[in-house]
């Protein structure tokens, strides 16, 4: 009852009739420009939009629009046609002549079709911005489309510097960009070679996210804009199937803290190699009830039409602000059915191919350079995309007015500008020495702290599910969880900045969506395992940016691992495990740091460097049980500062323990008092954060690590004998800290041996060697025997 087709009704098809007669130069828009073309229904519509515009003021008279609007189709289609000659060939004629074989690649590559199906949309976002004189942001969640995105921006000239240098919109340049396109090309530092990739990257202008993830776009597009912010999503129809949690955006937007959002699925009803999920349950007008029942406005659009995209734009942020106007004025209560566009099309629609399994990747029924009917088949459809290089020009100098318009280009959109300070709030509520506190409880009331200390920065806290259990009740009555009807009694709130569901990846993304604002994440230790592609992601990009000398200025964010394997024994192995600090651990360090402070006041410390960085990553595994506090106030901040802290260092001590973990620390200082009564003297060394010892794999790590002399005073090499006490799997930390690794005759690491059960932490020890007892035993012997 949706589709396109059949809202071409009798009084569509006559109003459309109407226009054309009336209007001379809205009768020579609606034919289209070569694949483009306007259906009533679209005409109809882009009527109603022009009449708007004329309305603000922006024009004065319709042929105005209609100028920026056929400039749309022809961008549409020279940006078409410069894809399928990225995919295929090594040389762009500017003049449209057909290619030779030898102007081929020899291995083709492109995920051309779901990249054809981008272009109206994204030159539809543009020109969207042009007639509205805003720059909207954008993201999309089908990065492997970048091809799309590029050749607009080629076109445009919306490039970053790198970009701009190599592809100049000429013959040459263009050329260049084609031969580049998966070229493989290396630099002599082992880097990429080239300023394009395969996904949207850094160099990519505009670009937020590497979309290399299918479905956490469409979990972090509600919680980016800001208030006064507009952001275009474009998402795609087989994510929908990858990821759970996108069908809650509704649950979670608010006039009051959220900008514009218009989400828009490219609707082609193919993967790779067959249909979506979403086509074999019954097909878009299946997804449209579904949307429906799940509180959306959706909006059926031709997906292979510019101007339908840009009327839904308009659409869409109109109907969402009246909802907004109502909800202010006490005339509509949450949620608002957020408008959501369906661009109906079919796969690599305007190229051969269309709608078929190849059309995925390289449509053609062979390689142009060697097969004749291919190459045929290539310059017979790119010719029906080719628009005269003045024609290019026109169309090119009537949508990029930005400086008449005093905007900023779309390579500079809001949401990829952020750069988030914090005030610092007052001196943290230190504990003292011997006392037994909760960690997490005291990283609760320092969160509470900064939100006061910074009450106009957006919060969001990711939480999948027990938030008070991980003693984060403070947190949790000031900033309430986010439900649409609060239950009286319970920290709930309309406008509450946790959100809960039970699904780790939801949560992190509306953490790590929020990026003009201040986050936490709270978990499992066990169940972080889920979110580590969302972070990974994020975690990549970043780096690339920072390598560009583009470093991301959003806030770092803190993930919280509690609950941790140690204090899980009651909960069976399921919840015991390590992996979450150990993966990250594989990640550059200097973006991603990866503690384990041992008491209240590290964590404490390690939460205050945490917000005065940006573009960072800190995954923190946290106690949440009671534990006696070892650190100072000073001696804390100084762990946090160097990584790690010689806590009792004896002059001549042939043993130095190592803990990392608070309950590792208290087996450490255990075992010191075991030994220390047969004669053996031993000092321990508190290690925060491995990764400051690891050895640099590259110069920006390099700088990271900690310097050789402080490395030294901490972990000399003279010691007889190193024992560390981990709270991970100790052939990890032995591969992280590979400069403290003294030989297997000098060196014994103790950890998680992957044994477990319904234990408690005494019992969890034991099991898998790790208990004082054990430890000393193995060191009593080993020196017994002089081995050491």
């Amino acid at each position: 009852m949706y589709a396109i087709d059949q809202q071409n009704d009798h009084r569509t098809q006559q109003r459309a009739k109407l226009y054309r007669d009336t209007y001379p130069a809205f009768a020579r828009w609606s034919e289209g420009y070569g694949v483009i073309q306007h259906r009533d229904e679209t005409q109809v519509r882009v009527f109603d939009l022009c009449q708007q515009l004329l309305c603000t003021g922006r024009f004065r008279q319709i042929d105005e629009v209609l100028e920026i609007l056929s400039a749309a189709d022809r961008l549409a289609t020279a940006a078409m046609w410069l894809v399928v000659h990225m995919t295929y060939t090594n040389k762009v004629n500017f003049n449209g002549s057909a290619l030779d074989a030898d102007d081929f690649k020899s291995n083709p590559q492109g995920h051309t079709g779901g990249s054809l199906n981008m272009v109206p949309a994204y030159a539809g976002y543009m020109v969207a911005n042009r007639l509205a004189g805003i720059t909207r942001s954008w993201l999309m969640g089908q990065g492997h489309c970048v091809a799309a995105i590029d050749a607009v921006n080629v076109l445009l000239q919306n490039l970053y510097p790198e970009q701009a240098e190599r592809y100049p919109l000429s013959e040459q340049g263009l050329t260049q960009l084609a031969r580049d396109f998966y070229s493989y090309a290396m630099a002599d530092d082992g880097r990429p070679g080239v300023p394009l990739g395969s996904h949207v990257n850094p160099q990519t202008a505009g670009g937020l996210i590497e979309g290399g993830y299918l479905g956490f776009a469409e979990l972090q597009y509600v919680h980016m804009p800001l208030p006064g912010e507009r952001l275009v999503a474009f998402l795609s129809d087989g994510a929908f199937e990858e990821q759970r949690g996108s069908d809650w955006a509704s649950r979670w937007w608010r006039a009051e803290d959220c900008g514009l959002v218009t989400p828009v699925m490219i609707a082609n009803g193919r993967r790779i190699d067959q249909r979506s999920t979403m086509y074999q349950q019954g097909g878009l007008s299946w997804f449209y009830e579904h949307l429906e029942q799940n509180d959306f406005h959706p909006i059926a659009i031709d997906g292979r039409d510019p101007a339908a995209f840009i009327w839904g734009i308009f659409e869409s942020e109109a109907r969402l602000e009246a909802c907004s106007a109502h909800i202010r004025e006490g005339h509509m209560h949450y949620p608002v059915k957020l408008p959501y566009l369906i661009a109906e099309t079919e796969k690599g629609y305007g190229f051969y191919g269309a709608g078929t399994n190849a059309a995925h990747g390289t449509p053609l029924p062979g390689n142009p350079g060697s097969d004749e009917r291919s190459r045929n088949l290539f310059n017979e459809h790119a010719a029906k995309l080719f628009l005269p290089r003045s024609e290019l020009e026109l169309a090119i100098s009537q949508i990029a007015q930005h400086e008449a318009d005093n905007r900023v280009p779309e390579k500079h959109h809001a949401l990829c500008m952020r750069n988030v300070r914090l005030q610092s709030p007052t001196e943290p509520q230190w504990h003292t020495e011997g006392d037994p506190t909760s960690p997490m409880a005291a990283v609760d009331t320092r969160f509470c702290e900064w939100h006061l200390a910074n009450p106009d920065r957006r919060v969001r806290i990711g939480n999948p599910d027990e938030l008070r259990s991980n003693r984060m009740g403070k947190t949790l009555d000031l900033l309430k969880h986010r439900v649409l009807k609060p239950e009286q009694g319970v920290a709930e709130s309309i406008h509450g900045s946790v959100i809960t569901a039970l699904n780790e990846e939801a949560v992190v993304n509306a953490a790590l969506g929020n990026k003009g604002g201040l986050n936490l994440v709270v978990s499992y230790e066990a169940f972080a395992m889920k979110m580590i592609g969302a972070l990974r992601q994020e975690i990549i990009f970043a780096r690339h940016q920072k390598a560009l000398g583009r470093p991301p200025g959003w806030l770092s964010v803190p993930v919280i691992a509690t609950s941790h394997l140690w204090e899980n024994g009651k909960n069976e192995q399921s919840h015991q495990d390590s992996a979450f600090g150990e993966v990250l651990l594989g990640e550059m360090s200097d973006m991603t740091r990866v503690v384990y402070p041992a008491d209240a006041n590290s964590a404490v410390a390690c939460l205050d460097a945490c917000y005065q960085t940006q573009g960072q990553i800190w995954g923190m595994t946290i106690p949440k049980n009671d534990v006696v506090t070892a650190f100072t106030p000073k001696q804390a901040a100084q762990l946090a500062e160097q990584g790690a802290l010689t806590l009792d260092k004896t002059d001549g001590a042939p043993v130095q323990l190592v803990a990392v973990g608070a309950y590792q620390l208290g087996v450490c200082q255990e075992v010191k008092r075991t030994l220390s009564k047969q004669g053996i003297q031993c000092h321990i060394t508190y290690l925060l954060e491995p990764g400051r010892f690891r050895q640099p794999r590259d110069p920006y790590e390099k700088t990271y690590v900690c310097d050789v002399a402080t490395r030294i005073n901490l972990f000399p090499d003279d010691i007889r004998l190193r024992i560390f006490v981990s709270h991970l799997r100790p052939e990890i930390l032995l591969g992280v800290c590979r400069p403290l690794d003294l030989g297997v005759d000098r060196c014994i690491a103790f950890g998680y041996r992957n044994q477990g059960g319904t234990l408690d932490t005494p019992g969890l020890l034991r099991a898998n060697q790790s208990d004082a007892q054990s430890i000393a035993t193995v060191v009593m012997q080993k020196i017994g025997r002089g081995e050491a």
